[in-house]
């Protein structure tokens, strides 16, 4: 009992944290209606009253990366002035691209240009040419800059203070210069770190899951694999053998490398869509979607109805800032891990500018690929198509050359997704729940990977990733009152530097 006690004492954000896993993993499966209901009164209710505030901050982000970054301190370290970048620029990048963005871009490449052509906003009619440009611009601006800005903001806090000023990897320690370091070691400290937990595995486990759908679900429209709850298990069993022997090697092995292969497929999988598609149509899709996303860029991202209807905004703009913000400490945390060495400007082009460019190429050529096909079926049937977005691409493939290999190539970029999420995920969770140790314990990265894949599974076996979904985006809301706080307690650290304006 005392070990227990001394443990416990030592261990309050990691016990806490697995027992409300846990709790939510039974919870979730006994009483899956009652948790979607309750989840959805709750978003609703977040989403209505302060989605004004989501599209502010995320709007005052970009802003506040860009001064940061134009500013004398954007030549400052991330580290000692004589510290090297840890890892090349291809695996950086490639591990800033894979951990960030995860399955989500893959899973709504065809699906979401879809959905805003069939059913846009209050104002745009559907189905028509600015319909079309409309939906573009649209999936630019919520893979792009938008999400890469909110995790840049928990990343450049974390290594910051890692590196530079010698603390551990907490999201409480981001907010010592604000309350002290008496309250972030006390209780309230913990409070965050257990919170900036919760809101982790939460967001994660959802998007295994559709992960894990889409991949069922692929199989089943390819090879007839029955998609069941069998399927789905023997799918997370063995991607998480693979990503827990990943996350057990560490990060200099394991997620370097399989991150460095799932870049190489994915520009693979660009190029040979690319060549087998429309090429023209592609290329005018990128300047003019591209030229749009400037032109219209401050109306679109501050975009929130003050008369009219908000529902389309609330669906998914709001939806989407809310959901990037629950990813914040997990990808947070592992993009400061990694960026050690690098200056405050290079860190900011690495991680916003340089996969917000990648996704736009990507979402060009399957936005169009998806969108020159559009007319091979009604609005309504197209509808019926986006329902199911897990199988949405596979459908559209069908339209043009070679769409098995495409087909293949997506299963394949899914899996190693997978498999990077759920690595980054968990070597993420066992830093936080071990006092921000950058080498966590074994045990940890196996407990937490075992608790992502349960969940997922699940959930699935339940009927509904989606109560763990909205639990996660609202409860995004605490944590970016966190985000904006870690602000001003960053520029109040900067000044701090010695002979800073001599940067």
């Amino acid at each position: 009992m005392n070990k227990l006690k001394i443990f416990f004492k030592k261990q309050p954000v990691f016990i806490i944290s697995v027992i409300i896993a846990l709790f939510v993993i039974v919870y979730g499966y006994l009483a899956n209606d009652v948790l979607n209901t309750v989840s959805g009164s709750i978003m609703s209710f977040v989403s209505e009253n302060f989605g004004w505030l989501y599209v502010a901050c995320v709007f005052c982000f970009i802003m506040f990366l860009l001064f940061i970054a134009l500013s004398k301190w954007g030549n400052i370290k991330l580290g000692k002035d004589d510290d090297k970048p840890e890892y090349s620029n291809f695996s950086w990048f490639a591990m800033l691209f894979c951990g960030a963005t995860g399955i989500g871009l893959v899973f709504w490449s065809i699906a979401e240009p879809l959905s805003h052509y069939v059913s846009p906003p209050q104002g745009v009619e559907a189905g028509t040419v600015s319909a079309a440009e409309f939906s573009i611009r649209t999936c630019f601006l919520h893979w792009g800059i938008t999400q890469f800005a909110c995790f840049a903001i928990v990343g450049l806090g974390l290594a910051y203070f890692q590196f530079r000023k010698g603390k551990s990897a907490l999201i409480s320690n981001l907010l010592e210069p604000l309350i002290g370091e008496k309250a972030t070691k006390g209780v309230f400290g913990k409070i965050i770190d257990i919170f900036s937990v919760v809101v982790t595995f939460a967001g994660v486990a959802t998007s295994l899951g559709l992960g894990v759908s889409q991949i069922c679900g692929g199989l089943n429209y390819l090879a007839d694999v029955p998609n069941n709850s069998k399927t789905w298990l023997i799918v997370i069993v063995v991607i998480t053998c693979i990503f827990l022997l990943s996350a057990i090697s560490g990060v200099n092995k394991g997620i370097k490398i399989l991150s460095s292969v799932n870049t190489c497929i994915a520009i693979a999988l660009l190029i040979l869509a690319f060549i087998i598609g429309p090429k023209i149509p592609i290329l005018n899709t990128l300047v003019n979607s591209t030229g749009q996303h400037i032109q219209n860029f401050f109306s679109d991202v501050t975009m929130i109805n003050a008369f009219g209807d908000n529902s389309w905004i609330m669906n998914w703009r709001v939806f989407y800032y809310a959901w990037f913000i629950a990813w914040c400490p997990f990808v947070g945390m592992f993009i400061a891990r990694i960026s050690k060495g690098r200056t405050i400007r290079e860190f900011i082009i690495g991680a916003v500018i340089a996969p917000t460019i990648f996704t736009i190429l990507w979402l060009s050529v399957f936005g169009t690929i998806a969108l020159n096909v559009s007319d091979s079926w009604s609005l309504t049937e197209l509808a019926n198509i986006i329902a199911s977005p897990e199988t949405a691409v596979f459908i559209v493939f069908e339209k043009y050359p070679l769409s098995k290999l495409l087909s293949v190539l997506v299963i394949i970029l899914l899996a190693v997704f997978f498999i990077t999420s759920a690595d980054s995920a968990t070597y993420s969770l066992s830093m936080m729940t071990s006092d921000g140790d950058m080498e966590p314990p074994v045990y940890k990265k196996i407990i937490w990977g075992v608790i992502e894949a349960a969940i997922a599974f699940l959930l699935l076996s339940a009927g509904s990733l989606k109560p763990l979904q909205t639990i996660s985006i609202a409860a995004s809301l605490p944590f970016l009152f966190i985000m904006i706080a870690m602000c001003p307690a960053l520029i109040k650290e900067l000044k701090k530097e010695k002979n800073w304006k001599n940067f």
